[in-house]
């Protein structure tokens, strides 16, 4: 199966991404919205998490419909975009139908942290997550330095001059009978992001910026003389969306297996301090196994993280892998 550059996470039906961006303070938010009785999973893999609903989704309670996924900058501070998205579909009258008959929005969400460049004081609020959702549409999906992406860094760890800017970035892959899997990822890692080939795409430049070097042996470098790493403040967010009947156990399974996808396009992923989380949507649409959907999660979250580096622009400072 192929991946072109235009398939993004609204290949899938019924799935629309929506951005808010503030250049000036870098930060900003995405939202994914969802339709209805989509059912909703996820996996946290790294040390530092920030997330909001996540115990909800796990496969032994109640509630399997998700209405919306936020994704945001603004490190905590950056959950309250949630409230938004909340808001924007309470006035519609969208949500999950409790018992009582009162409808309630079910909005995970996940941050990573940029309150180091730009303006730190502003931050992603209720008011970002719901022009968010006034922005979104099943356009294919704006990559680079937007939305949750605005403020991401890759390979922080000596500080921002050697550091590369990080992004949104998104892939999809049409497999047979109809089924779509498609990720949406928020690139603000430790480590660098490495091709399909091996090769450092964005990350840690050398001294003297002759290229790329390995995070792992600056990390090395600076645990053998006790220096001080700049690396506490990272994160990897994002999800993997399909139009494949899955139940939440099963969806639960595509999120832990998306993971792999982490950890081909990163070295090294999932270290204490990153927040590492990958939600998974499940529509509902067509037959579908769950190795296969999950398989390919991995392939296109891989393929996410590659294009928000590739895509991403220089910003406040951190300059994007294509520039010198």
């Amino acid at each position: 199966m192929t991946m072109t550059m235009t398939d993004t996470l609204t290949r899938v039906p019924g799935i629309k991404v929506g951005h808010y961006t503030d250049l000036g303070a870098a930060t900003g938010c995405t939202v994914v919205l969802c339709p209805p009785k989509t059912v909703g999973a996820v996996d946290v893999r790294g040390g530092a998490p920030g997330t909001r609903e996540t115990d909800l989704l796990q496969a032994h309670n109640l509630v399997e419909e998700v209405t919306a996924v936020s994704l945001s900058g603004g490190s905590a501070f950056g959950l309250a975009t949630a409230d938004g998205v909340m808001r924007w579909h309470s006035e519609r009258g969208i949500g999950y139908q409790s018992r009582s008959g009162l409808v309630v929005p079910i909005v995970p969400a996940a941050i990573l942290f940029d309150l180091t460049i730009g303006q730190p004081g502003i931050r992603p609020d209720a008011a970002a997550g719901y022009q968010a959702c006034e922005a979104a549409s099943a356009d294919p999906v704006a990559m680079g330095s937007v939305g949750a992406g605005t403020g991401a860094r890759i390979a922080a760890i000596a500080g921002d001059n050697r550091a590369s800017k990080g992004g949104i970035g998104s892939a999809a892959v049409a497999l047979p009978k109809g089924l779509m899997v498609a990720a949406l990822m928020a690139v603000n890692a430790v480590g660098n992001v490495i091709g399909a080939g091996g090769e450092i795409l964005a990350g840690l430049r050398a001294q003297d910026g002759a290229g790329f070097v390995s995070v792992l042996d600056e990390m090395a470098r600076m645990s053998a003389a006790s220096a001080e790493s700049t690396a506490g403040e990272n994160t990897v967010i994002g999800m993997v969306a399909t139009n494949g009947k899955l139940n939440k156990a099963q969806a639960q399974k595509v999120a832990q297996m998306a993971h792999d996808g982490i950890a081909r396009a990163i070295n090294p992923a999932h270290t204490m301090y990153d927040g590492d989380a990958i939600f998974a949507l499940a529509t509902g649409d067509v037959a579908a196994d769950t190795s296969l959907v999950g398989a390919y999660a991995a392939e296109v979250v891989a393929a996410a993280i590659r294009r928000a580096a590739l895509r991403a622009t220089s910003l406040a400072g951190i300059r994007a892998a294509s520039d010198a």
